[in-house]
């Protein structure tokens, strides 16, 4: 049984035309991202290498961790710490938690609002992308920064003595605001296939 032939996309009129491929201005700020990714990847390293360094002694090492942190103590810090350490891993989670925030915002942003990607045959295709929408990007990208808020919230709480109480309190406001918010995305996002099927009931 032969397969019928695909039909020839209608050619749009000349407006239509030009509104719908003003999406492609979008292309620049996709290109932006990539290369705040690239500087992410190189802070990345930096931190890394110092803190490597650090553990071997280096004390420049150690002064600029201590200060990227904003690490703080009564005494003057000679060597790495378990609270130093501590910190600066989870610096580096927070890098590698944004840096996942861009690749979802790039990649399915583009996939969604500028153009197919046509991964469905690539073996790496992340398996998010093969139902991604707006929707699901919202939910997806709300999620992940509840998890960077969580991450700078518990950098907050280990290093608390070197923060006022103000701060402390705002920071965890802020978090809850953020998981309120994500909860209010998510609980939409239910809501709206639901009123859909629920209209498309009551027709029939």
């Amino acid at each position: 049984m032969s397969t019928p032939p695909k039909l020839a996309p209608s050619r749009l009129p000349p407006l239509p035309n030009l509104i719908f491929a003003s999406r492609w201005l979008q292309l620049p700020l996709y290109l932006g991202l990539i290369l705040a990714q690239a500087v992410y990847v190189f802070h990345f390293w930096v931190e890394l290498v110092h803190l490597i360094e650090a553990a071997f002694g280096n004390t420049a090492a150690l002064d600029k961790l201590v200060s990227s942190i904003g690490y703080k103590s009564h005494v003057a810090v000679t060597s790495l710490n378990e609270t130093i350490i501590m910190l600066v891993v989870l610096a580096l989670i927070d890098v590698v938690m944004i840096s996942n925030l861009l690749i979802m915002v790039i990649v399915g942003g583009y996939e969604t609002f500028v153009s197919r990607m046509r991964l469905e045959s690539h073996p790496d295709q992340p398996e998010w992308l093969s139902h991604v929408n707006a929707s699901v990007l919202k939910v997806k990208l709300a999620t992940a920064i509840i998890g960077i808020s969580s991450i700078h919230l518990l950098k907050t709480f280990i290093n608390a003595e070197n923060y006022t109480d103000k701060v402390l309190l705002w920071q965890t406001t802020i978090h809850i605001a953020f998981l309120l918010s994500a909860l209010a995305i998510a609980a939409t996002d239910r809501l709206m296939p639901h009123t859909r099927r629920s209209a498309a009931a009551g027709e029939h």
